[in-house]
């Protein structure tokens, strides 16, 4: 008894490491086709709070070697002791491990049969997957159809159903190969062994997704390559200044990170790009507001004769009932302000404390400015009247598909990312970030530019494809041409339907559950 006690539990781990195993670093993709077997194997015979408890081990053990770098980030800039930075991500994945433990609980309620579980799998993941998205504020970091982000095949059919379809695929093909393996090894699913003509049916069906997905990317490749030709490129230069976070927010270093980025820029201005980029909070100042350090940049953009977007905190009101902002500014040649955008998605804890009367104790990592305050969603910011406006998301913004999409319904042609990963150091954080951004791109068939302080910076096209991509804590200017097309996705005109489908398919087997639970009850034995 004790052997197979152990061996559920060695099973429950080892799904959790191998979901790690294939998001960067090391980004071993093709683990995830296989990662939940496991899991699934240690769910057979177990009962719904038993399952629970056994998702929740394989969430724990996945999301402490996920996101191990929260100890980094809350030690090193919350100047927090490893205590409590070893707390927080205990908190946060504990959190985070209820999904999968509530996964593995209506599986094992619901799925009674082999062919359930290969229907119902991927239902119930998703659903759960989505729910993460908006709870609480929603932390969508690391969902399973991220770890393909690498696979450009794969990744196309992200026009029509977003990431959520990605993951879809892959539940869906680790719940058939774990059928599969139950017929080969004369094992049963809940009392119900498997036949062959449902061993069978697994595989072709499986197969035949996975090959109708490497088609349609095969086909839509081609298809947004084409559309690229002798449409509209802009040559944009990003400029990745590498400021170290413990210094940028340092009086004495003000003007001499200001000139840093302006000396940056003016090489760049050589080759007369269209768009400058700088990144999140790039002006170690409030825009507009210190006027010494503001004329320095617009002076800069005036004998640069470029657009400029720069990343910087800004201000409103008067002393007392100020309202903080984390912004980004286009700045025309002529070194007027055209537009700002507000971020709207903030960081809990980092740039504003959620519930401030019950946990007012609480502090925040930027401790800099005052809270921050959320902007206007789907704010556009336009520029040369050649192009469309761009679309700008700032910092983790950029794993919310939601807020891309809307950007792009509103008529946004390029899509940017301005972040600061200084906080990540070299953990896999920024490299799991990064990774992300390619689904924004694919998503909305956009050019996405990604301008961070200390990497990772880099160009994607419409097709998902890396075109540049910058090292970490490096002085240096990626300058690209971007393809604008102007084509309206799938996944831009309904968005978030798949996931949505998904959680009122779970939620209509839970109501229909528990009705006859009752009524069954209610009946009373002659």
């Amino acid at each position: 008894m004790r052997i197979f006690i152990k061996s559920k539990w060695l099973l429950t781990v080892s799904s959790g490491f191998l979901l790690t195993l294939a998001f960067p670093k090391p980004g071993l993709s093709i683990v995830a086709w296989f990662a939940l077997i496991p899991l699934f194997t240690a769910l057979r015979g177990l009962n719904p709070n038993a399952a629970f408890r056994v998702g929740m081990i394989a969430g724990l053990t996945h999301y402490l070697t996920l996101l191990y770098w929260v100890i980094i980030t809350m030690r090193t800039y919350g100047y927090l002791p490893w205590w409590q930075s070893l707390s927080l991500l205990f908190l946060l994945a504990a959190y985070l491990s209820l999904y999968p433990g509530f996964f593995a609980m209506v599986l094992a309620r619901y799925c009674r049969k082999p062919g359930h579980l290969i229907l119902l799998a991927p239902v119930f993941w998703v659903s759960f997957e989505f729910i993460r998205s908006f709870l609480l504020t929603g932390f969508p970091w690391g969902l399973v159809g991220y770890s393909q982000y690498s696979r450009l095949h794969i990744i196309q059919m992200a026009d029509l159903f977003g990431v959520y379809g990605i993951s879809f695929v892959l539940v869906f093909f680790n719940a058939a190969l774990f059928v599969l393996l139950l017929f080969l090894l004369g094992k049963d699913w809940r009392g119900h062994q498997v036949g062959a003509f449902r061993a069978v049916q697994a595989v072709l069906v499986s197969l035949t997704l996975v090959t109708v997905v490497l088609v349609y990317g095969k086909i839509r490749i081609v298809a947004v390559d084409d559309a690229g030709i002798g449409v509209p490129k802009p040559h944009v230069a990003l400029i990745q200044g590498n400021i170290d976070q413990a210094l940028k927010w340092n009086p004495a270093y003000q003007i001499s990170t200001t000139k840093k980025y302006v000396k940056m820029t003016m090489s760049a201005a050589s080759r007369q790009p269209d768009l400058v980029v700088w990144p999140e909070t790039a002006t170690p100042f409030y825009f507009k507001t210190s006027r010494k350090l503001t004329r320095l940049v617009t002076d800069t953009v005036k004998n640069a004769n470029v657009y400029l977007l720069v990343g910087s905190p800004s201000v409103e009101g008067k002393k007392g009932s100020r309202t903080f902002y984390n912004s980004a500014y286009m700045v025309g040649p002529d070194g007027n302000t055209t537009g700002r955008y507000d971020k709207v998605h903030l960081v809990p804890f980092g740039e504003y404390v959620p519930l401030k009367f019950l946990l007012s104790f609480v502090g925040k990592m930027v401790a800099q400015v005052g809270d921050f305050s959320s902007g206007e969603k789907g704010k556009i910011l336009s520029w040369k009247s050649d192009f469309p406006p761009v679309g700008v998301q700032i910092c983790f913004e950029i794993i919310f598909p939601e807020l891309s999409r809307t950007l792009v319904k509103n008529g946004a042609g390029i899509l940017v990312n301005l972040t600061n990963d200084a906080w990540f150091g070299k953990s896999a954080a920024t490299y799991q970030h990064f990774s992300m951004a390619v689904f924004r791109a694919v998503e909305n068939r956009r050019s996405l530019i990604r301008c961070a302080n200390t990497g990772i910076s880099g160009v994607i096209d419409p097709s998902g494809r890396i075109l540049a991509q910058t090292d970490l804590f490096e002085d240096t200017i990626v300058e690209r041409a971007v393809p604008i097309l102007t084509e309206t996705t799938v996944y831009t005109r309904i968005g978030n339907l798949l996931p949505m489908v998904c959680l009122a398919v779970l939620g209509f087997i839970v109501a229909k559950s528990i009705i006859g639970n009752r009524r069954t009850s209610s009946v009373v034995p002659l």
